[in-house]
């Protein structure tokens, strides 16, 4: 018997109260809520374009990779935007019409942008010819950077103004598809 006696006393079970059991559901249901909420404030904060992708830049190559003067607009779908090339220089213009936000394409039988939506018209370089567009179209901001010393030799910043072309080899274009130059008002 002395054996029976020398055993600890079994812990008696206290009962969970009714205040500590909704205390501990709502904030269960809390952290449920908090956890999923704060992994999408981390995803926000992370930046969202890369390069190569619509927002980001676009690294167009050397001067072989630019459309020849007058040739036939070279189509980029995944930056949504148009090259084409005059003696002035090479243009990046948003494949988005500027009245409603259809998105254009190029006629080549009649050498000009047309929306297919309400009609609007553009030239080569991007000018409004007729319909209802306010406005001509967006340009994306264009830099040309020598890759060997790393300097920025030019860049775009006005409404229609073409990037200069040089024929150096070690010259590379980009394209900024976060930076857009708003088009000439037709007013």
């Amino acid at each position: 018997m002395a054996k029976q006696d020398a055993a600890p006393a079994a812990q008696e079970k206290i009962p969970v109260t009714r205040r500590e059991f909704l205390n501990l559901a709502w904030l269960a249901s809390l952290g449920f809520f908090l956890i999923p909420v704060g992994g999408v404030t981390i995803l926000f904060a992370y930046p969202r374009f890369k390069e190569g992708e619509f927002g980001g830049i676009f690294r167009l190559g050397d001067v072989t990779a630019l459309p020849l003067v007058g040739d036939t607009p070279s189509e980029n779908p995944k930056g949504k935007f148009w090259l084409t090339r005059t003696e002035e220089g090479v243009r990046a213009i948003y494949k988005v019409c500027t009245h409603l936000g259809c998105l254009y394409n190029w006629q080549q039988q009649d050498y000009k942008f047309i929306c297919p939506c309400h009609g609007s018209q553009f030239t080569y370089e991007s000018m409004f010819i007729q319909g209802p567009a306010p406005r001509s179209l967006d340009l994306f901001v264009m830099t040309a950077v020598n890759e060997q010393t790393g300097e920025e030799l030019a860049r775009t910043t006005e409404p229609n103004s073409p990037m200069p072309v040089f024929d150096d080899p070690a010259v590379a274009y980009f394209v900024d598809t976060g930076e857009k130059l708003v088009g000439i008002s037709n007013a």
